[in-house]
């Protein structure tokens, strides 16, 4: 099996399913209880939160543990909001973000909030000129993501960051799901910052929200005031140990991992450059683990499904938008044509991946994608 579709998920890392399931099965007690069962369980936990800030790469800090990235980006967004809708209502954020962050702007939209989407250039990157230009005196919460999930076009980030700090008193929040681990991240400029840990050979059902310190949030869930009164609801002991040892993991192997990504997006890259059927579509700056390419002779559920009858599995599009048969928003804002977008796949790989599986990718792209278009115009 040739798996290349590491932006929708990741294998868990084998180590990472080896400390989940060792904490669920001998440090089962609540966190919360006040016997030394619950206590051993609360100080697994507070280990592991540490970890994690150590890790971020992200100073003064907190970490508020979630249950992913679309629970992350809904509480940075909602919460900043509505606690400082007192000093303006005015928002920004970018056209091309993941639907967990644009769909809580459209709401915050039916709430009275003012929210601006700043347009992006072919290669999926904003201007810093516009953005200076859109921030006013009531703009309190930016959202930029740090790379795009169907693109992998990259965001200049820290200087976004401190062209918000200088010039008004806006919050700065990145999802930065799809950069963590992948290429080199500098989120001294973030106020707030979130991470998904299944995409970076984690578990499921486990995400954090980095905080600055300071920084109050309205939460999302309320009840026993776990997490400080930022989350409550029992915490996630299993998960969030394998969350540190999937974060502990990835920053250690980022140095070689980020390299054999860059080959292999040459070499796909290459590649796809020699097949005529094929148009590439991510900018030659992109995030090395992601590569979108349109075949638009042929449909891109056509080439996926063709390709999986070849033990080859890549997607269409963002999987958390795919199935709902909606046009690219992110290549549409690219000003990608509607004939390139029908035939748009996106190729996503992770740090586990080896040059044998692109070559062999390469084999089989040319096994039954060729073929198809036979008689096609």
């Amino acid at each position: 099996m040739i798996y290349l579709d590491n932006s929708a998920t990741t294998k868990p890392h084998s180590e990472v399913v080896s400390s989940y399931i060792k904490v669920n099965e001998q440090y089962y007690a609540n966190p919360s209880s006040n016997h030394t069962f619950g206590e051993q369980a609360s100080s697994l936990f507070n280990r592991a939160k540490k970890q994690c800030e150590e890790l971020i790469g992200m100073p003064d800090s907190r970490v508020i543990f979630t249950s992913g990235g679309t629970e992350s980006n809904n509480l940075a967004i909602k919460g900043i909001a509505y606690t400082r809708a007192g000093a303006g209502k005015h928002l920004i954020t970018t056209e091309i973000e993941h639907p967990s962050v644009l769909e809580v702007f459209k709401n915050l939209e039916k709430d009275g909030f003012d929210v601006t989407y700043l347009p992006v250039d072919r290669d999926g990157v904003i201007s810093l000129e516009n953005l200076k230009n859109e921030l006013r005196s009531d703009t309190i919460l930016v959202s930029i993501m740090y790379v795009n999930n169907e693109t992998g076009s990259i965001q200049p980030i820290h200087e976004a960051g401190e062209l918000i700090h200088s010039y008004s008193q806006a919050l700065f929040h990145s999802d930065a799901v799809q950069a963590f681990g992948k290429i080199k991240t500098d989120f001294r400029s973030l106020d707030l910052m979130t991470l998904s840990a299944h995409k970076f050979h984690g578990m499921k059902g486990s995400g954090l929200l980095a905080v600055k310190n300071g920084i109050q949030l309205a939460p999302e869930m309320l009840g026993g005031g776990q997490q400080e009164g930022d989350r409550s609801g029992t915490v996630n002991t299993p998960g969030t140990v394998a969350l540190a040892k999937a974060m502990r993991l990835t920053v250690e192997g980022q140095l070689a991992a980020s390299e054999n990504l860059k080959k292999y997006h040459i070499m796909l890259r290459d590649f796809f450059t020699h097949q005529a059927e094929v148009t590439l579509i991510s900018p030659e700056r992109a995030a090395p683990h992601i590569l979108s390419v349109s075949v638009p002779g042929l449909t891109g559920e056509v080439v996926v499904h063709a390709l999986a009858q070849k033990d080859v599995y890549i997607t269409t599009s963002s999987a958390c938008s795919s199935k709902l048969n909606k046009k690219s928003h992110v290549l549409t804002a690219c000003r990608v044509s509607d004939r390139a977008i029908r035939g748009a796949v996106r190729i996503s790989m992770s740090t586990m991946q080896s040059a044998e599986d692109i070559q062999e990718f390469m084999t089989r792209w040319q096994e039954v994608i060729p073929p198809l278009l036979k008689g096609v115009k």
